[in-house]
């Protein structure tokens, strides 16, 4: 299938599995809407459906598609509108002429890109950022420096069309579908029910990506709160329900309601691995003669203090972590440490460093904008702690790694990778045990949304209620003192963390 200005054109039998399945589910529509066309694939699908609608609209920006469709389309009975228009700055409440009234169906394949993606591709034809956040947060999603297309897209249809409770399905990102429920709840739009058709995206469109058929009834009088998922088309038994406790979207609604006791806060913090952008240079990897060398080909010799074992989130997910072939420098101590002192207290570094600055100046994020050149972040007191548990955040299931020294060095890991620094190896072994224990496996599998591009954050893992594991774990192994240290560690924490509340609360 073709891809033109961020849309796949649908294949036929596609849109028709998708139509049969609405009917299948006794959905009925008079009116149908595809709001960006392209060559009609679902408008024809609709003209064949049963009952056939009694008028169609659709909409493209580019006229070539719309004449493709236009002859697809042929002389139907039914009424038929395809209109050249922006949908970005069409008010789909007020500029669609209507002819007939009856149950709307909103049915389509919106982009799947982003307005950077959109804008790369060359079209023009993009919403208007703002920051501003007016009557129906709407404008917020276009407040950031990149968005979803397809997640506008379906907000603007929801938003624009609300008074005609039209039914929505829409071919999408399954992110974009989990996105759009997360806000509609937030805004508290009425949805009557939601559900998701996961398909074979690579099938249909050469696509690696996780996709699904997102449909909405909208309207009623409540807000959704639970969204059955379904493997395929032509499933008709959800695999899984996703729902909402708390106000937030969580994978599994029934699993999560098994594992809520040990949804929290955790009184301890997890820290993420070091950034730094710079792998040429401040990646290592051991020669066979025993020397370094960086990702050029160089052979460095800096100051030993500041090369540390580095360990990253596919070794960490295998369990490889006893050895590594590779080393990272680590220019700070903290993040508040100016590099410019290592012009005096290590020398080697400083000038190997200031030889490659060009790598340093050339990074693109934002975040070293006004730093010190060579700075870099996720450093601190807790990446020189002997004793990490880590984990990998890329990978689909948690698997949580005790982490000892190399070579008599701290082992430091890179930012796709969160941490739980420990104060001695006894207090790792406990958390090892609770983190892989069936208790927070099941919390997490709950809430995880393997398909995410990263499945486990830093906002999910401060979600284990450790103390909570703790009281509940009666497989633990541990001698009766590191069990009773870590309570202590968690106690102190959580009163350490009262009191910041309680100041913050002072000072406003």
């Amino acid at each position: 299938m073709s891809r033109d200005l961020g849309d796949w054109q649908t294949p036929p039998e596609l849109s028709a599995s998708v139509l049969n399945l609405l009917a299948r589910r006794g959905i009925k529509w008079s009116r149908v809407l595809e709001p960006t066309c392209g060559t009609g694939s679902f408008l024809m699908a609709a003209l064949r459906a049963y009952p056939e609608p009694d008028e169609v609209i659709g909409i493209d920006v580019q006229a070539r598609h719309l004449a493709e469709a236009r002859e697809a389309l042929g002389n139907p009975t039914t009424q038929v509108q395809l209109l050249q228009r922006d949908i970005f700055s069409t008010d789909l409440g007020r500029d669609l002429d209507w002819r007939t009234d009856g149950p709307m169906l909103i049915v389509g394949n919106p982009p799947w890109v982003t307005n950077a993606e959109l804008g790369s591709l060359g079209s023009n034809n993009l919403p208007r950022k703002s920051n501003v956040k007016g009557l129906t947060g709407l404008d917020a999603v276009t407040g950031s420096a990149n968005f979803d297309i397809a997640e506008y897209i379906t907000l603007k249809l929801m938003n624009e069309l609300s008074s005609e409770r039209p039914t929505i399905a829409l071919l999408v990102k399954t992110i974009v579908a989990r996105n759009v429920l997360r806000h509609s709840k937030e805004m508290g739009w009425p949805i009557e029910s939601a559900c998701i058709y996961r398909f074979n995206a690579h099938r249909a469109f050469g696509a690696a990506v996780d996709a699904c058929l997102l449909v909405m009834e909208c309207g009623g009088s409540d807000v959704i709160r639970e969204i059955p998922v379904y493997a395929s088309l032509e499933t008709d038994e959800p695999s899984h329900v996703m729902g909402f406790s708390n106000g937030d979207l969580v994978a599994d609604i029934h699993s999560y309601r098994l594992a809520r006791r040990m949804d929290g806060a955790s009184p301890l913090t997890w820290r993420q691995g070091v950034k730094h952008d710079a792998a040429p240079v401040m990646e290592l990897e051991s020669t066979p003669s025993g020397l370094l060398q960086n990702k050029l080909g160089e052979v460095v010799d800096v100051e030993a203090d500041f090369v540390f074992p580095l360990v990253k989130g596919t070794q960490l997910n295998r369990g490889d972590t006893h050895d590594t072939p590779r080393w990272v420098i680590v220019p700070q101590r903290r993040l508040s440490d100016n590099t410019l002192w290592l012009q005096h207290k290590a020398p080697k570094l400083w000038d190997y460093l200031t030889s490659h600055r060009d790598v340093f100046d050339g990074r693109r994020s934002s975040i070293y904008r006004g730093k010190p050149r060579f700075v870099i972040f996720g450093v601190g007191d807790y990446t020189f702690t002997d004793f990490k548990i880590a984990v990998s955040g890329l990978h689909k299931e948690p698997r949580f790694r005790l982490l000892g020294p190399i070579a008599g060095k701290p082992v430091v890991l890179d930012d796709t990778c969160y941490i739980l620094p420990c104060h001695d190896r006894d207090q790792a072994d406990l958390l090892l045990q609770i983190l892989n224990g069936p208790d927070v496996r099941h919390l997490l599998e709950a809430l995880m949304f393997p398909d995410s591009k990263r499945p486990i954050t830093k906002r999910l893992l401060q979600r284990i209620d450790l103390g909570a594991a703790l009281d509940c774990a009666g497989y633990l192994t541990a001698r009766p003192d590191t069990v009773d240290r870590l309570k202590e560690r968690i106690r102190v924490r959580d009163e350490t963390e009262a009191s910041r509340g309680q100041l913050a609360l002072h000072m406003d």
